[in-house]
């Protein structure tokens, strides 16, 4: 277990997503991993410990991936043997499995009806159940992401074609997967039945087709015609061709991660057909609605709190802006989610402009607030700025559960809002006021009160969890 220490702050207090994953499959083969560099780019915010890209050019598969962000992992000179007319790629943050060498994505594997590669965006919450089978049967396994345990169930799966054992291997899987897989001559992408990561699809200009995590990526590379790939189907790129095939009923009940709109997602992908930009100025509005402040201005905790700040200037009639200045390159030395690496202090990360903020009762909106080590330490910024009052206000209700379904949160026991109330965090973090929306304003902002999963504010799960479901769980299988 990581031991925090109480007097050095926390610079990086905001929840992880995984991964970003990304499909190419084109009819002409020109540069299809210069393709899949640019997509990745788009998809960094999603995970920034590594990056990966598997090509196939009908006969070969061939990968590149290492640990680090897209642009030191690819080189011209490690692009350039990628040539083939399909490809996937992959950005990570790890969930299941610690973030070391041999749980960089793409998987590939060598299988009697080809070679496969796999990058998955999620967490299944039976995979250790999953890998003890797999091991039962004699399959040896050498990583513990149980990304490992998604490629080799397909791998061993039966059936004439990839579709078929992808349908057939689906309904084993508990939790949380929006998944590319590359086959010889296709790329193939699958999402779970509850829908909970994003998933879409896209025509690109010169033909051909490509999937991605977030619409932003697939903008990027120009696409038209682009969709949601739907809770429970399979999507087949082949050149030209796009195939669809609803392999597995959606859930009943539906559970799209609400957080996706508070904070991960990039502000221009959409996601559940609506904007995530607008979703999150309304979130600033209903938040200044519920909880105005006086104050003198707003201001926002960069960069993914700057739309709900708008929203919340404009609502209650207060100025607009900027007291927080990110240095938008201190992620590049934190490669590694360890607190270890975390713990380098805020002021690493933000200046405060005290020019903006001497004098000014100041209204400090951010979107989340996890651990509670970071807005400490943000306010007093603030306050030595010359700031005269803080008044802290959160996109989203508190944190108060972990989530299972491949967002590293943290533990109850490291969750602030489970262990105090309101009031007593205002006073830990030293803010003169302090206010999280509620759950039913922040759905009302998103558009509807169902289908999502909230479980991290409500602790009511759309899945049964095990009691231990931590990022390490499949680590003990190697020891």
């Amino acid at each position: 277990m990581n031991t925090r220490n109480p007097h050095i702050a926390d610079d990086d207090d905001t929840p992880k997503e995984e991964c970003g994953v990304l499909g190419i499959s084109t009819p002409h083969g020109e540069g299809v991993a210069q393709l899949a560099f640019f997509g990745l780019f788009a998809l960094q915010h999603r995970g920034q410990e590594a990056a990966g890209i598997a090509v196939s050019d009908g006969q070969r598969a061939r990968v590149h991936k290492d640990a680090g962000l897209v642009s030191t992992v690819f080189t011209p000179e490690n692009l350039a043997p990628l040539s083939g007319y399909h490809a996937i790629g992959h950005t990570r943050y790890s969930t299941t499995g610690s973030s070391n060498q041999r749980n960089i994505q793409p998987f590939l594997v060598e299988t009697m009806h080809g070679t496969l590669a796999v990058a998955h965006n999620g967490n299944l919450v039976n995979a250790s159940e999953l890998r003890d089978e797999l091991l039962n049967r004699g399959f040896g396994l050498t990583a513990t992401s149980d990304t490992e345990v998604l490629t080799l169930m397909l791998a061993a799966a039966g059936g004439r074609t990839w579709e078929e054992r992808i349908e057939r291997t689906m309904p084993a899987w508990k939790g949380a997967y929006s998944m590319v897989i590359l086959a010889n001559d296709r790329v193939l992408a699958a999402r779970d039945p509850w829908g909970f990561r994003p998933l879409s699809v896209g025509r690109l200009p010169r033909g051909g087709y490509a999937v991605a995590s977030e619409t932003c990526a697939l903008t990027t590379l120009g696409c038209s015609e682009i969709s949601e790939v739907e809770p429970g189907e399979i999507v087949t790129l082949i050149g030209a061709e796009l195939h669809r095939r609803q392999a597995i009923a959606p859930a009943v009940k539906r559970a799209l991660c609400s957080f996706e709109f508070v904070y991960f997602s990039r502000p221009d992908s959409e996601w559940d057909q609506r904007n995530v930009h607008q979703v999150r100025q309304r979130l600033g509005e209903e938040l200044a609605e519920e909880w105005p402040a006086e104050a003198d201005v707003v201001v926002p905790v960069p960069d993914s709190s700057i739309p709900a700040a708008i929203g919340y200037s404009r609502r209650i009639g207060l100025p607009y802006n900027d007291g927080l200045i990110k240095n938008r390159y201190i992620g590049r030395t934190f490669i590694e989610p360890t607190q270890a690496m975390r713990e380098r202090g805020v002021a690493l990360k933000f200046n405060a402009l005290g020019a903006n903020l001497a004098g000014q009762r100041v209204v400090l909106i951010d979107d989340s607030l996890v651990r509670g080590t970071t807005a400490g330490p943000l306010v007093a910024l603030l306050r030595d700025a010359g700031a005269s009052e803080v008044h802290m206000r959160i996109t989203c209700p508190p944190i108060t559960h972990a989530c299972h379904f491949g967002v590293d949160m943290g533990h109850e026991n490291e969750l602030i809002a489970a262990q105090l109330s309101v009031d007593e965090i205002r006073d830990h973090i030293g803010a003169d006021s302090l206010a999280f929306l509620s759950l039913d304003r922040m759905m009302r902002a998103i558009g509807r009160q169902d289908g999502y999963c909230n479980a991290c504010f409500t602790g009511r799960y759309p899945i049964e969890v095990g009691e231990s479901q931590g990022k390490l769980k499949l680590e003990g299988v190697l020891a």
